[in-house]
């Protein structure tokens, strides 16, 4: 340590102190930052654009290094997490780990029981056909519909597709979950920590996915 050979369990040592152990030198491990962020309508998930137009770092405290992982649509609210852990935020956008994401969509319509049927199985739109999905319709009110849509792909635009497929055009789009991270009480615009629970739920996406057998999905109409 700083030169000199520490032989005495227990040593303290700060941050600061030069730590060589066998000819290499180690470093204190970084101190990652991670924020969910309730990105709004008409803002970019970018840090920065060549349009001019608004974007997640507009929201960010000065000398943040956070980056979005993933993106919203320009015009879709809702969870967003930032971080400057690189290593994790390319495992949670790995298809391989099947994150699901949660998203509350205004509809016009109501859909029919083949819908429900036709988005369980995996619609398919022009370019691909999407994964399996677990609906649950919230409310249909005046020729409108609240659905609740869970995924585990982030392909462009894709819920706004599947629904498309189906012939419904959506009103309005909010994510309201991103795997264990939910959106709650926060404010549109606003930015917070995660807790450390959420960041210990976040941890397990480091590991290789565990095999579960595939379970039956449940689907819920009102």
């Amino acid at each position: 340590m700083n030169g000199r050979v520490v032989r005495e369990l227990g040593t303290v040592v700060d941050c600061e102190d030069r730590i060589e152990v066998e000819g290499r030198i180690l470093s204190a491990p970084r101190e990652f930052t991670y924020l969910i962020l309730n990105k709004p309508v008409g803002v970019v998930t970018t840090m920065r654009d060549p349009q001019g137009r608004r974007t997640v770092a507009d929201l960010l405290p000065a000398g943040t290094h956070a980056v979005p992982v993933g993106r919203l649509d320009y015009d879709t609210a809702g969870v967003l997490l930032l971080t400057d852990d690189g290593e994790l935020a390319n495992r949670l956008l790995h298809p391989r780990f099947g994150v699901a994401k949660t998203y509350r969509a205004e509809i016009d319509g109501r859909l029919s029981p083949e819908d429900v049927r036709r988005l369980h199985g995996g619609v398919r739109v022009p370019e691909f056909r999407a994964a399996s999905a677990k609906v649950r319709v919230v409310a249909v009110r005046r020729g409108r519909s609240i659905v609740e849509l869970t995924i585990h792909e982030g392909r462009n635009r894709q819920v706004r597709r599947m629904f498309q497929a189906l012939g419904r055009r959506v009103l309005a789009l909010t994510r309201t979950s991103f795997g264990p991270l939910r959106l709650g009480e926060l404010p549109s615009g606003h930015l917070r920590r995660l807790t450390r629970r959420e960041r210990t739920a976040l941890e397990r996406h480091r590991r290789p996915p565990e095999q579960s057998p595939r379970t039956k999905r449940d689907t819920t109409i009102t």
